[in-house]
């Protein structure tokens, strides 16, 4: 019987990261069929490379906050960073997630919903909203090419309705 070598052995890396790319990991680690850590693992074999400085630098790239030049008119730059996050909604939100795509307050969100303003679903007690039928109803494809209402608009020809 032959003997398998030892097999390396693992060291412990614990990171906090955003909710959207917890749930793309877990997709992609299931749809997968593999452990999350060994899919970790091969991303970081196959895209870091410590000894190579356009990996580096690529990296670097990706995690550093960038910094922005804007001329107020006084003398003198003004310096300042900003760290972008995507923001990459789920295909089937809920009102808070809907909110955030929208930039509208959950509350306003329900409000558009429960007066049939806003395509969604209302499962049990919960809303759901697909984020395709919202990207729809925002360019007007849903809405026969109107505009949408929003409460509070108190434009002339919305009087009308």
């Amino acid at each position: 019987m032959s003997k398998r070598p030892p097999a390396p052995p693992d060291s412990a890396l614990y990171v906090r990261l955003p909710a959207n790319a917890v749930a793309k990991l877990s997709r992609a680690a299931e749809a997968l069929g593999i452990h999350k850590k060994d899919l970790i693992a091969g991303l970081v074999t196959k895209y870091v490379d410590p000894d190579s400085k356009r990996s580096l630098n690529a990296l670097g790239a990706m995690s550093q906050p960038r910094r922005i030049t804007v001329d107020l008119g006084e003398p003198g730059p003004t310096l300042g960073a900003y760290s972008f996050q995507p923001f990459d909604p789920p295909e089937v939100m809920n009102a808070e997630q809907a909110g955030q795509l929208l930039q509208l307050d959950e509350k306003i969100v329900l409000e558009l919903a429960e007066s049939g303003q806003l395509p969604g679903r209302k499962l049990g007690n919960q809303w759901r909203f697909s984020r395709a039928a919202i990207i729809a109803w925002l360019s007007g494809e849903s809405s026969g090419g109107r505009e949408p209402h929003y409460p509070g608009d108190r434009s002339p020809d919305r009087s009308r309705r």
